[in-house]
């Protein structure tokens, strides 16, 4: 396990694919910041946290050798190392909010930042950007974020989190190597935030409408049962989850 540690950079994904571009470096490599100034969210969203208080790191996966048709098995399997991770320290009330968001007691504390590196229209690599909450207090203006602090009233070794997930992460990729494509997708939907609960959406136009959670497509797609048992799937530029 090759760890670089940082004191400060822009952003640990963006550092990552840039040495991966100018040299080979081993697979699992990971790049852990004491402070992320540029950390970025889905959708060009902005991550800010205190400095040395929390977890942001990046890992690279080396995805030659593996066979498989939906890149989004590779969000499947960094939520679910995360989840696993979460769970082995008795963090409560666990969640994956669709796609990739971590809950605990309803409340974000992780979000999953996905980079593919793509060769010949394969994934050749990805960079699995994680920020984790875990000793901060205060998230002004954040009512809905949280951290393994808040929740649980104890402080956490970075290290220790770091490493935990790297370790699963590897287990989870040789399932997936393994072409395990069921048990991966089916242990995933078990944890999905507010499966089968009546839900509330809202589409690109901002218009609202309620469905259930019933599950995800091989391509990431949410599975939402309608009104009139109609099942319809959207993906991340038409819908929003609210809480």
């Amino acid at each position: 396990m090759h760890l670089i540690k940082l004191n400060a950079i822009g952003s640990t994904n963006s550092y990552l694919k840039h040495l991966n571009a100018t040299e080979s470096i081993a697979d699992y490599t990971a790049v852990i910041a004491e402070n992320q100034t540029e950390g970025r969210g889905q959708m060009g969203t902005i991550w800010n946290v205190e400095n040395s208080k929390n977890l942001t790191f990046s890992v690279f996966k080396d995805l030659s050798e593996f066979q498989f048709e939906s890149a989004f098995y590779i969000s499947m399997v960094a939520a679910l190392s995360v989840y696993r991770t979460l769970d082995l320290f008795s963090i409560p009330k666990l969640n994956i909010k669709w796609p990739n968001d971590i809950l605990s007691e309803n409340k974000k504390i992780c979000g999953i930042l996905i980079e593919n590196v793509i060769k010949q229209n394969t994934v050749n690599a990805s960079v699995i950007g994680i920020g984790l909450n875990v000793n901060q207090n205060n998230f002004d203006n954040l009512p809905l974020a949280s951290s393994l602090k808040l929740v649980t009233g104890k402080t956490y070794d970075l290290n220790e989190l770091a490493i935990t997930i790297i370790n699963q992460l590897k287990e989870y990729f040789l399932l997936l190597n393994d072409n395990k494509l069921n048990v991966i997708k089916n242990e995933y939907v078990s944890y999905l935030f507010r499966k089968n609960k009546p839900s509330t959406f809202k589409d690109a136009e901002g218009v609202m409408f309620s469905g259930f959670i019933k599950g995800v497509s091989e391509t990431g797609n949410l599975q939402v049962l309608l009104e009139d048992e109609i099942l319809k799937e959207f993906d991340m530029k038409t819908i929003t989850l609210l809480y």
